[in-house]
């Protein structure tokens, strides 16, 4: 009889987090590649804004305020990301935009090839942003998705006539 090793001792990597990143990448590559790359975007950037409401909600009630103002944003915005292991930290800032910067992403290497991820970025942004400050242009100019060693967010925060080819624009959901 051969000696063979136990299946639970099998050195497989797979625990819940790599088996739903796998997934999420998975399901995204599938919808580029049968729908295309902007329609995959749009169906993820529902998601996103599913996600960026209850996240929102989870804030707002946790810190015990109605609206979050302009430095809770930002700092909502970083702190998400850490706790779901991204490494976004803020680039430049004033009164009009939000400049994010991010070395890590939380879908780790899963995220290569997989650009319509962004969307969760854009969308849980751009929802935190206007529902709290009333207005978001979010704009991602470099992500590791693209090939980019980080991500270059931009959250404008004024409306503009000319907006930046690319970038999505949030209103405020009244309730």
């Amino acid at each position: 009889m051969q000696d063979t090793a136990s299946v639970a001792d099998a050195p497989v990597h797979l625990d819940r987090d790599l088996f739903l990143r796998v997934v999420v990448r998975e399901l995204a590559g599938t919808l580029q590649d049968v729908v295309g790359l902007a329609e995959s975007s749009a169906y993820i950037s529902v998601v996103g804004s599913a996600v960026g409401e209850r996240i929102n909600t989870d804030y707002v009630q946790s810190l015990s305020v109605d609206r979050l103002d302009r430095d809770q944003v930002r700092d909502v915005l970083i702190d998400l990301k850490r706790r779901i292991q991204g490494d976004f930290f803020v680039l430049e800032e004033d009164e009009s935009h939000i400049v994010l910067g991010n070395r890590a992403c939380p879908f780790g290497l899963m995220v290569a090839g997989r650009p319509s991820l962004c969307m969760m970025t854009s969308n849980v942004f751009g929802y935190i942003s206007a529902q709290n400050l009333g207005y978001a242009r979010v704009e991602i100019q470099e992500s590791i998705a693209r090939g980019n060693a980080g991500c270059r967010i931009v959250v404008n925060l004024i409306p503009t006539d000319h907006p930046e080819p690319g970038a999505r624009e949030y209103y405020r959901i009244e309730e």
